[in-house]
């Protein structure tokens, strides 16, 4: 039932019927509006040049508000257009009628009159409040009379008075924020709460080649606030979002100062091809985000579904993620700076055998022992035997107490710190962001250094009415040290020998061991060094044309310039070297990226329907050239690495270059329905010169359906549900990620010589190329729900996916009699299989205190469901039916003991060796080998506290990832004949017949043991706390005496405590125990100008 009034043109004595009708009905109103009601239902209004009639009746069919109104006022005809969410009642119509003689009175029932008001009220004073999103007040807010000169600003209490009249609109800008305006109408207070830049940002996703809001989102995407990403101090953004990303799990590769991430989205695909996903800055692919200072990070999204990533074609596979830096906006300059300091030490790292528990163990290899034949011809009986084991410098070591703890002698505390400052500045033509930024790490170990300079500079320029353009250009310098591990070596040398003579040189073989170095040799001056030097250029430039309303033609051209240089040089005397010939090395090298891409895009809206068409054209070139020289034995150490042609041996000289190019067409239609029914397609083809002849183009199409439950009638004044959205996608991605050239074979140089004449010879190289290579391709379905309960107080996001990736390209073994090895061949499937589940719960939420706790849990279950001929492939340890990482091998159950000596003796063993799972009971043979593990996890979940009290704030982040089995290089650090040291285990003897470790002997070596290799399996779950950050808000009314708007001081401490099965280890780390992981607290400031 319509409720509004339409009438045509009438003579006076119906106009006056007309006019007694009303008075009636507002006579049985009452003349009053029942309070209750008005403000609980919310309006979601979104219009093109509609009437102002078309609108009312809009809100009609969406709420319960009836109007009543004359059609034939000329303002009601009034074309606008509007954009609204979440926006009450009230904030709807003064939008409606802002600009026009209308007016409005709320009756019983939730009827409307509205009416015009011909008579021009006169001007009066108007006052209010500006505030933040917190509440807290903002000075020097601009409050402008829209059309005209006239306009204040706000005090320090973010208070202000205006004369202005009813029909003037009220426009409240500041830098920072996103600008508000607000009709006078019949008030006489308007307070306005601006929200900032980056808060509105939240609702704005970017996608693949364009953005969206969230609540038109149809794929399953990620969206992190730039904030977030600062809260955890690190080289890498990606890094300090590990755990906080479900879907995604992230991994740093090690505690090295220049140690990179690994990251995987919704689990492995490939077997040996990339399984990282593609990286977009600023619209162009960018693999170096290491590059990127978190400061200069405007948004990260990760697009996870196929209906998201296909649009990329074959550089989806593995997800996308996109990064959008920073830019310049309005208004006058805004300065930010920031700068941290912090000390690090190791999170966990293992000691070996001091001198007590080392000379035991000698001891016990050597020991004689005649029950059971287990080593009747040892050597040692008694102490009076030791001049056996030990040589004369040993034993006088041994009776002086000599105890020198190696890795503690090298292992130091670190550093980190960096220091950045971003310019922001600009009008409505110019828009210009400036930043410069430093960071420098210095790892635990001496010669273990990194340092970064960042320059980053980005303009947008408005050409005419029709057209911009813009840039943005970052120079990132790295300067990085790096030293030969002394970690290894640092295991194995005797604690009962002196690092240094009395006159504090360094021993180069401590005891006269030839087989042990001094692992603190390459910190003496002029021993070794190892530079590398990066110079990366980052280039983007775009021209966009708007010819009409709702057409974009934009292209852009991205350029990455890369030139690094490394320079080794190891004395004979170093670690590597060990008093052989000293070499030196030199490799430089230089890439060029080219990512050419031209875009247009057409948005309509038709009535309630909106359409949105994106086409793209992409060219991608990469070209990579290097050379390396290398000579031994330099006639003067002096000259390290430079020279090498005057070195006296081994003069080597290579060179190589590698092409790729990438073409592509793709388009897009994005559609919705009154906003609550929302439908995406897509379509990409992409030529790779990488596959073969025949196979080099493919197809990748995608869908994606969602209908935003929440805008039905039936949920539209729910006071519980506040946003309900559910998605459902279906997509091809393809990939082509292996290396250039492995459709071809290559020749490799053998020298010959006829007599003393050399000449060169010829022959293919152990890997033959593939011409039939195809695309590997990923079939991905996923469907997923966004709910946000009470308010928005709790929000959650869950997705389900399913992926298949089939033809996938991996290095095939050949049998040996085809004369070659490998070959890259397109065989096999893999299937992936999880969930991804993110909460966020706002569990106070008030002017002066918040708290917030998010969650996610991520667990996925991959698996291999076809190999070539359905067989698995046992020497690459992939198997049909478990994860593409695994641990395979027999399965220790203990150690051999005396009652069960006839039995180890039947399988070739003594009491103290290694038992292993008899799975037949037929003895012990090659099938009784099983998958012990995978090396990934089966889940992982991050627990996220945010407090705020005041000034104050405080965040706790807890990450655990579950499942996962570790290869533990410690527990292979058993060297059983004693004449090294190793890892302090609980070792079997006749005194301790331990199930852990088996017995020390100078009969074999450890490697040379049967099923040596099952002790390292170890489980590498844990729970860390990730991060503890506390900081502190000095008062705006304190700061702005100081023309500093914003100034901040805390204190963050990262990788703190880690809890697991494995005592004094980082099991992050997987099981290495060169570099270990590092703890890290910092002290810092952030300043805002």
């Amino acid at each position: 039932m319509k409720s509004f009034l339409t009438v045509a043109e009438k003579p006076l004595p119906f106009k006056a019927l007309l006019i007694m009708k009303l008075t009636l009905l507002l006579l049985i109103a009452g003349l009053h509006v029942s309070a209750g009601g008005l403000g609980q239902e919310k309006l979601s209004l979104h219009f093109r040049k509609a009437e102002i009639a078309s609108v009312l009746q809009a809100i009609e069919k969406q709420s319960n508000f009836r109007f009543l109104y004359n059609d034939q006022l000329n303002s009601i005809r009034k074309k606008i257009s509007l954009e609204l969410r979440e926006a009450s009642i009230r904030q709807a119509l003064d939008h409606i009628f802002a600009g026009t003689l209308l007016t409005y009175q709320f009756m019983e029932n939730k009827l409307i009159v509205v009416k015009e008001d011909r008579v021009k009220p006169p001007a009066r004073d108007i006052t209010g409040k500006v505030t933040d999103e917190n509440g807290a007040p903002l000075s020097g807010v601009s409050v402008n009379i829209k059309g005209s000169n006239r306009g204040t600003a706000t005090n320090e209490k973010g208070e202000y008075s205006i004369n202005a009249e009813d029909a003037h609109v009220l426009s409240f800008t500041y830098v920072g924020y996103e600008p508000q305006e607000a009709t006078v109408g019949s008030r006489a207070t308007i307070n306005i709460t601006l929200i900032s830049v980056a808060k509105s940002l939240e609702n704005i996703v970017v996608i693949g080649y364009g953005q969206v809001r969230k609540r038109d989102l149809t794929g399953s995407v990620l969206s992190v606030k730039s904030e977030d990403i600062r809260k955890t101090p690190a080289v890498n953004a990606l890094e300090a979002l590990q755990g906080k990303l479900p879907g995604a799990d992230i991994v740093r590769n090690s505690g090295s100062a220049s140690s990179g991430v690994s990251i995987t989205i919704r689990g492995n695909r490939s077997l040996r091809a990339d399984n990282g996903p593609l990286i977009i800055v600023d619209g162009v692919q960018y693999n170096s985000i290491q590059d990127i200072s978190s400061n200069d990070i405007q948004s990260l999204e990760v697009l996870k579904d196929a209906s998201s990533t296909a649009i990329y074609g074959s550089r989806g596979a593995n997800g996308v993620v996109i990064i959008t830096t920073k830019r310049g906006a309005s208004g006058k300059p805004k300065i930010s700076a920031s700068s941290y300091y912090g000390i690090s030490e190791v999170a966990g790292y293992p000691r070996f055998m001091n001198t007590d528990e080392y000379v035991a163990w000698r001891r016990e290899a050597n020991r004689k022992i005649t029950l059971a034949g287990i080593n009747p011809n040892g050597n040692w009986t008694s102490d009076a035997n030791d001049n056996l084991l030990f040589n004369n410098i040993e034993l006088a070591n041994i009776n002086n107490k000599v105890n020198t703890d190696y890795t503690d002698l090298f292992l130091k505390q670190g550093n980190q710190q960096e220091h950045h400052v971003g310019v922001s500045a600009g009008n409505e033509q110019t828009k210009g962001y400036l930043s410069l930024g430093y960071y420098n790490e210095n790892g635990i170990i001496k010669g273990d250094e990194l340092k970064r300079y960042t320059a980053r500079l980005g303009l947008d320029q408005q050409l005419g009415k029709f057209a911009k353009a813009g840039m943005q250009l970052q120079f990132t310098y790295y300067d990085v040290d790096q030293r030969t591990s002394p970690m290894d070596e640092a295991s194995k040398i005797s604690p009962f020998s002196l690092p240094r003579d009395s006159a504090g040189t360094v021993v180069l073989s401590p005891n006269n061991e030839a087989a042990r170095w001094n692992p603190l040799i390459d910190e003496e001056p002029g021993i070794a060094y190892n530079n590398s030097v990066t110079q990366r250029t980052f280039g983007v430039a775009y021209v966009e044309i708007n010819p009409i309303k709702g057409l974009s033609l934009r292209t852009n051209l991205g350029m990455v310039f890369t030139s690094l240089a490394n320079g080794a040089f190891f004395d004979k005397n170093s670690l590597l070297q060990r008093g052989t010939n000293s070499l030196g090395s030199y490799t430089s090298g230089k890439a060029r990226n080219t990512n050419w891409e031209n875009i247009i895009t057409y948005n309509k809206q038709l009535k309630e329907h909106n359409f949105t068409l994106t086409g793209v054209t992409t060219f991608l070139q990469n070209n990579y050239e290097d050379a390396t020289a290398q000579g031994n034995k330099q006639i003067f150490p002096s000259q390290l690495y430079y020279g090498l042609a005057n070195a006296t041996e081994g003069i080597s000289i290579r060179s190589s270059y590698s092409k790729e190019n990438l073409v592509s067409f793709a388009g897009r239609l994005n559609y919705s329905f009154a906003g609550k029914y929302l439908a995406s397609f897509s379509i990409r083809t992409d030529g790779s010169s990488k596959l073969g002849e025949g196979n080099k183009w493919s197809v990748f199409p995608a869908a994606a359906l969602a209908w935003r439950i929440s805008d039905e009638d039936f949920l539209k004044t729910s006071n519980t549900v506040s946003d309900l959205k559910l998605r459902i996608s279906y997509g091809i991605t393809g990939s082509d990620a292996i290396s250039p050239y492995r459709t071809q074979s290559s020749l490799t140089r053998i020298p010959n010589a006829f007599g003393e004449t050399p000449f060169p010879g010829y022959t293919f190289s152990d890997t033959i190329g593939n011409a039939a290579l195809r695309w590997e391709k990923t079939r991905a379905f996923n469907a997923g729900v966004d709910i946000a309960l009470w308010n928005n107080r709790v929000t959650a996001t869950i997705d389900f996916y399913r992926t298949r990736t089939t033809d996938l390209l991996i290095d095939r073994l050949l049998p040996p009699t085809s004369g070659v090895s490998r070959t890259f061949q397109n065989i096999g499937a893999t299937v992936n299989t999880g969930l991804d589940i993110g909460v966020n719960v706002a569990v106070i939420k008030k002017t002066d205190m918040s708290f917030n706790a998010g969650l996610t849990f991520y667990t996925n279950r991959e698996r291999i469901t076809d190999l070539l001929n359905g067989v698995d492939d046992v020497a690459n340890e992939w198997f049909i039916g478990h994860p593409v990482r695994v641990s395979y091998d027999y399965r220790k159950i203990g150690i051999w003991q005396l009652a069960d000596s006839t039995q180890a003796i039947a399988n070739k063993q003594l009491p103290g060796d290694i038992r292993v799972h008899d799975k037949d009971g037929k003895g012990i043979s090659s099938s009784d080998r099983e998958v012990l593990g995978q090396l990934v996890p089966k889940w992982n979940a991050s627990l996220n506290l945010d407090f705020r009290y005041k000034q104050w704030d405080m965040n706790v982040f807890l990450f655990a990832r579950y499942g996962q089995t570790i290869e533990y290089a410690y527990n292979g650090r058993v060297h059983l004949p004693g004449r090294e040291n190793g890892a302090v285990v609980n070792y079997w003897t006749l005194e301790n017949p331990s199930n852990d470790f088996p017995r020390p002997r100078t009969t074999s070596s450890f490697a040379a043991l049967l099923y040596s290799s099952t002790l390292q399996y170890v489980d590498g779950s844990f729970l860390k706390i990730r991060a503890i950050t506390v900081g502190y808000t000095l008062p705006k009314t304190f700061t702005s005496r100081f023309g500093v708007s914003g100034l901040r001081l805390y204190a963050s401490g990262r990788n703190l405590f880690t809890f697991s099965k494995v005592d004094d280890y980082d099991v992050e780390r997987g099981g290495s125990l060169i570099n270990p992981m590092t703890k890290l607290v910092v002290w810092g400031v952030s300043i805002n100008l």
